[in-house]
């Protein structure tokens, strides 16, 4: 592998690195709990964040394959690129607005909805590169250390943020200090200084994957306009033979519902564990550093199991392994662990809380990096941005259903614990149809027929 192809990779990498963040110090760790405290009930968080995440959700399903389809079409990947990285960029800095004296939920899951839509269509295109990074037999490895880069990437910012900036209601950071560059805890300028502080990382770090990655060189098949008059006809008929290639469209069901069920627990934990177990921003900062430490580690396992036997063995596994943890998740209360009784101020609770994290930590990652191996070998070779715009598709298609059916089962319950069995059944609605797919992918003749 020559020294530019080495580079490709490398910034195809620090894609991983740069985004992360807005999952794990965003979407669960550090601003979802903030948000839970600033509401001042954990049902209504956990409800309201439902349903602004299952928004972003549908918006993202609706545009996801049309935009692959044009971009597949125009020949066109880096301008989309750019733009959902503003988009990016503008809705994280925009959580700053999230003052605890003007707060507006509207507003900020608005914004936080404008920023989760620009990482999720950015990476629908940059993940359509990973065919163009070598040979097959190395995919599993290339994208596993891709996501394992990310997870230290957000590591690192994670602890960067409880270290210096998020305060707890004494308004210390985790170093017991007040947050620097003069931030005032007692506005919450050091923990809404995350949304900004996402911003600037994700900015920074997207140079090196505009420097060194080189989409390859395809002529257009259409004008921007003419991709756009047909890229709904021919999404049509793409949807239309999805029959015709089994495995495929079985792979597409199945993870459908096991990302969504990953995500809700992603979503949730945070709201979770600062509802049920009372824990602090901190609290939920600490948990999130051992969940995104083993993520890290077990992303780059996963890789390497995925190399040698596969992704199809990866993926049941892990879906096995995080059902489990949900079942688990639900028996965890201030009260009680797994059914146990325990007794008042006890950390026991707070211990069980800490492992199960670190299980969906290693579980997810290696379970993400596998499905993205996996869509590279059900896709169609010609279609592959399209193809990975299906991909965002199925796994926002239904990716409203869990935050939704979280929201109103907590609502008609009243029970963070109640609001959490949805996710058992979409992992299990999974495993069963990843019963169907070719661990190979389709045949190379069905693609010809269709």
């Amino acid at each position: 592998m020559d020294g530019a192809a080495r580079r490709r990779i490398w910034g195809w990498w620090f894609f991983d690195w740069a985004s992360q963040p807005y999952a794990t110090l965003l979407l669960t760790f550090i601003f979802a709990p903030y948000v839970k405290e600033l509401l001042g009930d954990g049902s209504a968080a956990q409800a309201a964040w439902g349903y602004g995440v299952g928004a972003a959700g549908i918006v993202i399903a609706v545009l996801a394959p049309i935009l692959g389809a044009i971009a597949d079409k125009s020949g066109h990947r880096m301008p989309w690129i750019l733009l959902f990285s503003a988009c990016y960029v503008l809705g994280a800095g925009g959580l700053w607005l999230a003052h605890p004296e003007t707060f507006s939920l509207p507003l900020i899951l608005f914004l936080f909805g404008l920023g989760l839509v620009g990482m999720e269509f950015a990476t629908i295109f940059t993940n359509a590169l990973l065919p163009d990074l070598g040979p097959r037999n190395q995919l599993g490895r290339i994208s596993g250390t891709g996501w394992a880069f990310g997870y230290v990437g957000g590591l690192l910012a994670l602890v960067a943020m409880l270290a210096l900036f998020a305060e707890n209601a004494e308004g210390r950071t985790l170093l017991g200090q007040a947050p620097i560059l003069g931030l005032d805890p007692e506005t919450r300028e050091g923990t809404r200084f995350v949304g900004p502080f996402v911003a600037l990382w994700y900015a920074l770090f997207m140079v090196p994957f505009f420097l060194w990655v080189r989409v390859p060189r395809t002529p257009p098949v259409a004008t921007l306009r003419e991709s756009l008059a047909s890229c709904l006809p021919e999404l049509r008929r793409t949807l239309m033979h999805l029959p015709r290639t089994p495995s495929l469209l079985a792979y597409l069901g199945s993870s459908m519902f096991y990302r969504d069920a990953l995500n809700g627990i992603y979503v949730f934990g945070g709201i979770y564990a600062a509802g049920v177990l009372g824990w602090s921003v901190v609290d939920v900062g600490i948990f999130g550093i051992l969940a995104v430490i083993s993520a890290a580690v077990f992303s780059w396992v996963g890789g390497v199991a995925d190399q040698r036997f596969g992704p199809k063995p990866v993926i049941g596994f892990n879906v096995v392994l995080l059902t489990l943890v949900a079942i688990g998740v639900i028996l965890i209360s201030r009260e009680s662990v797994f059914g146990i009784a325990v007794p008042p101020g006890s950390n026991l609770p707070d211990i069980a809380f800490y492992v199960l994290g670190a299980i969906i930590g290693a579980s997810g990652g290696a379970l993400q990096a596998a499905s993205r191996t996996m869509m590279v070998l059900q896709a169609n070779p010609a279609r592959m941005t399209e193809s990975f715009g299906l991909y965002a598709l199925a796994g926002k298609a239904t990716a409203f259903v869990a935050p939704l059916a979280i929201g109103i089962t907590t609502d008609l319950t009243g029970s963070q614990q109640a609001g959490i069995t949805p996710l058992v059944v979409l992992f299990l609605i999974g495993l069963g149809l990843l019963v169907f797919v070719r661990a190979d992918g389709e045949r190379e003749d069905r693609w010809h027929a269709s």
